[in-house]
């Protein structure tokens, strides 16, 4: 009698294309997510690179996941950036503070120029012809750095040209300067200043710039700061003799002499006006760029000619006057 063949058991699968099996490959374990967002991050915002980097790594060592490549490459990515960012930032500032002492040193700010020397023929402040929007629309906008001393800005829009003359008081620790505010000739001018000063504006300031050369002799006001950068945290528009020239005029360029006794606004370049302004006290060449509006009268330009001839702090002919300046008060009569 023959007998059954042996039965064996059929052989294992091993999963694809065979079939499911007893022993299957491992699935592989997945990419940790706060790898990816490191370097994703990265490009985005390194600091936050770094962080969700560290985070990942931490992970991966407790999980087994994958992902640790990338988040080595989002740290050392992370690191770069932010080791450059900070670069950048530091030689920005060093950048800016350079530029900052050198207009400080070169009269940078509200200002007037070291030097100029005469037009041809020394010419003279042009005779003023009234435009015609004279003090139709004084307009008085913010600057970009705010205001060194709490005021309000004038008020804007029509401004009167009558009276022709404001007087006005400085007091100051040298003895009292006379002024006489051309209100016909720069009246969106002497609304600013006259604004400034009805509100204390200039009230214990110091007079921070004194000029002693043969083309220029002035004492600088005006800027609560002391430094020649301070100013009201608005500006306006140049008035006489600017507006007697025609834009872009390379006459705007050259020298004028601005006779002894003129009561005119610094400023840092067209339409910069501020607080700042200076008197002369000795006839001087400037381009016609800077707002005449008034005059000094003779007792005030004998206070000025005294502080003037104490000399400069640090001796040369432009800096701080030796004999310090303050203004207590400005008043309208």
């Amino acid at each position: 009698m023959s007998q059954p063949p042996p039965h064996y058991p059929p052989p294992p699968y091993y999963g694809s294309p065979y079939g499911p099996g007893p022993y299957p490959y491992p699935a592989p374990p997945p990419t940790n997510g706060m790898a990816i967002a490191s370097l994703i991050c990265a490009f985005v915002f390194a600091p936050l690179g770094i962080v969700f980097g560290h985070i990942s790594l931490s992970q991966i060592k407790k999980s087994g996941e994958e992902g640790r490549g990338l988040a080595i490459a989002g740290l050392v990515i992370s690191y770069l950036v932010t080791v450059l960012s900070i670069m950048v930032l530091v030689v920005g500032v060093v950048f800016f503070s350079w530029m900052a002492r050198e207009l400080e040193r070169t009269g940078g700010g509200a200002g007037i120029p070291r030097a100029q020397s005469p037009g041809p023929g020394g010419d003279e402040l042009p005779p003023f012809n009234p435009p015609a929007a004279l003090g139709a629309n004084c307009t008085y906008p913010a600057t970009a750095t705010p205001a060194d001393k709490p005021n309000k800005p004038p008020r804007t829009g029509k401004v009167p040209t009558v009276p022709a003359t404001v007087d006005a008081t400085v007091t100051t620790n040298a003895g009292v300067i006379g002024l006489q505010l051309d209100n016909a000739k720069a009246p969106c001018t002497v609304n600013s200043f006259v604004s400034l000063a009805q509100q204390g504006y200039f009230d214990n300031t110091g007079c921070h710039r004194l000029t002693d050369t043969r083309s220029m002799s002035v004492l600088q006001c005006g800027d609560p700061t002391g430094s020649g950068s301070g100013g009201p945290g608005y500006r306006f528009a140049n008035e006489y003799p600017t507006n007697q020239y025609r834009p872009f005029d390379t006459a705007l360029k050259r020298a004028v002499r601005y006779p002894r006794g003129t009561l005119a606004m610094a400023n840092a370049g067209p339409d910069t006006n501020g607080s700042q302004f200076f008197i002369v006290y000795r006839d001087s060449m400037l381009p016609p760029t800077y707002t005449v509006f008034g005059r000094v009268d003779e007792t005030g330009l004998a206070t000025v000619e005294d502080i003037a001839a104490a000399g400069i702090a640090g001796g040369g002919s432009d800096g701080k006057p030796k004999r310090p300046a303050t203004i207590k008060s400005i008043r309208l009569d």
